[in-house]
């Protein structure tokens, strides 16, 4: 097991390459997490570093696309920080981004809490704690170089290559009458013939990710709160992106999110 200088350092270390957009191979040997609970030891102190409580969670690697694109074979969570959140239709710099790709995806509020439990949540009982879905898209990125060989216990120390992030409206109130599975989306890019997706590219329903999401954190003893935005992964391949270029992903009848980059 890791000790706790070593998580410490970790954090600190993956924290300054990401403030200062820098990267580096690898963490070193002796404090690199070597199982997925030392990396979400590591990835849990990102939150000392927000002055607000986290924005919620995104699920990375929920389809073959997404997992061959981090060199991993499953989903990883990780943390959604507030002031990492962007406006729809609003504008970031891509900076110094690595992966400089975008992510349609669809996002669940959550309006009720799902406390940690010995017994594993079911998928219509965390809809049931659900208030409102809506489409999203993620830009992902990693503080690591190589961040296909990295492995999924440093990926989730890095929060599961989570970065920015974009919320759209609440979809209307029919959204649970859908198949969300079937559900399709369409993502234009700067002119570029449009990409479709559906939601079967998520661990093959969105709902079934969420429910994951849920489950994951009640093994780490986390609360899934009310409040709190979960984004499960990409409806299809992450999206290459560039500056100047405006993303739009387009739900249909659940609505449609925007982003500039510059």
């Amino acid at each position: 097991m890791m000790s706790e200088a070593a998580v410490r350092e970790a954090a600190d270390l993956l924290w300054r390459h990401w403030s200062e957009g820098t990267r580096l191979e690898a963490l070193p040997e002796e404090i690199r997490p070597r199982t997925r609970g030392e990396g979400y030891a590591v990835q849990a102190l990102l939150e000392e570093r927000s002055a607000v409580p986290p924005f919620g969670w995104k699920i990375a690697a929920t389809s073959k696309e997404g997992q061959a694109h981090i060199g991993v074979d499953g989903p990883l969570a990780g943390r959604l920080l507030a002031e990492r959140v962007v406006p729809d239709g609003g504008s970031l710099a891509l900076g110094h981004s690595l992966m400089r790709v975008a992510e349609p995806e669809l996002a669940f509020r959550m309006a009720r809490d799902l406390e940690p439990r010995f017994e594993p949540y079911g998928v219509e009982e965390v809809l049931a704690a659900v208030g409102t879905l809506h489409p999203a898209i993620e830009l992902p990125d990693s503080r690591f170089e190589d961040f296909v060989g990295a492995g999924a216990a440093q990926l989730i120390a890095d929060n599961a290559c989570a970065h920015h992030f974009v919320l759209g409206p609440a979809a209307p109130e029919g959204w649970r009458d859908l198949e969300l599975a079937r559900h399709r989306v369409v993502a234009a890019c700067a002119g570029r013939p449009e990409r479709e997706g559906t939601g079967a590219n998520v661990l093959g329903d969105p709902r079934v990710a969420l429910t994951w999401l849920a489950n994951e954190l009640a093994s780490l003893g986390i609360t899934l709160k009310a409040g709190q935005v979960v984004t499960t992964g990409t409806c299809m391949a992450p999206l290459p992106v560039g500056p100047g270029q405006e993303v739009i992903a387009d739900h249909g009848a659940l609505g449609r999110v925007s982003l500039h980059l510059t």
